[in-house]
């Protein structure tokens, strides 16, 4: 037994310590690579005809002249409005819609087609009819966010309620709990990292229609920028909202990690991901 003993502490000394932590920030990986991209697109974007292409350099100075006439922060504030309404009625509805699809078969068999068929349709076809309902304003905006974004957010939510295991929901039952406490305490927290990457995935198609609205519908915001600067041959003006509205879905997405992060704090300790 003794020889046993000195055999696997002579095993255990002999592995290598396995570190958990980055040897390297992620952020400064992530730095890097942007600075890599901006260097090689400034490089090779130079020798671009400039009516084809833009580099770094051009963009940031047509920025700037366009922030400081104003034009970029009204357009943005114009465009945001109607982004943040309509992104903001998708979570309302579709968080709700796919907790009580999930959870009921009842409501499953009603409902659940209309929404697995609205997720695929192409929505931009109901524009014109959009447009002949609500008008060219502010409505019709919001309308096309909210159909763009909300399907996504309700199928993930459904899909996250039927992946809780059966065993919760037989917890609940056996404390005798009601359908309401079982979809509140149980479900719903179990099915927070699934609703956060439907979010995550309805930010992108958000952005989409904004643009989108704004194309078909007045002209107007940031979309109104690309139109007038594309038409003018101003493609360095025409970057401009375009990069705004990378930045954003990037802002929101890194918002909805750290939402989701204090929501949910468990589910960073039961991921593996070194």
């Amino acid at each position: 037994m003794a020889e046993v003993s000195e055999r696997i502490k002579a095993s255990e000394a002999a592995e290598p310590v396995r570190s958990t932590g980055h040897a390297v920030p992620p952020w400064v990986i992530t730095l890097g690579s942007v600075v890599v991209l901006l260097l090689l697109w400034e490089f090779f974007g130079r020798n671009i005809n400039p009516i084809f292409g833009s580099y770094p350099t051009a963009i940031a100075q047509a920025a700037w002249e366009i922030t400081v006439s104003g034009e970029l922060g009204q357009a943005a504030l114009q465009s945001l409005q109607a982004f943040v309404l309509g992104f903001g009625l998708s979570i309302v509805i579709g968080v709700p819609l796919g907790l009580v699809i999930g959870r009921f078969w009842v409501v499953e068999a009603a409902l659940g087609l209309y929404v697995t068929a609205g997720n695929a349709m192409p929505l931009v076809a109901l524009v014109p009819l959009l447009i002949l309902w609500l008008g060219l304003g502010f409505k019709v905006k919001v309308a096309i966010v909210l159909l763009m974004s909300v399907f996504p957010i309700a199928i993930n939510t459904w899909l996250g309620v039927a992946a809780v295991p059966k065993t919760l929901i037989e917890v609940g039952r056996t404390f005798v709990a009601s359908n309401t406490t079982i979809l509140r305490r149980i479900v719903l927290p179990a099915t927070v990292p699934y609703i956060m990457a439907g979010i995550r995935l309805a930010v992108g198609r958000a952005v989409v229609a904004m643009i989108i609205a704004e194309f078909f519908t007045s002209i107007s915001g940031l979309g109104a920028i690309v139109i007038t600067a594309a038409n003018n041959f101003e493609t360095a003006t025409m970057f401009v909202p375009i990069i705004l509205l990378m930045v954003l879905a990037l802002g929101l997405n890194a918002l909805i990690g750290w939402a989701e992060h204090k929501v949910a704090p468990w589910q960073a300790e039961i991921s593996d991901r070194n």
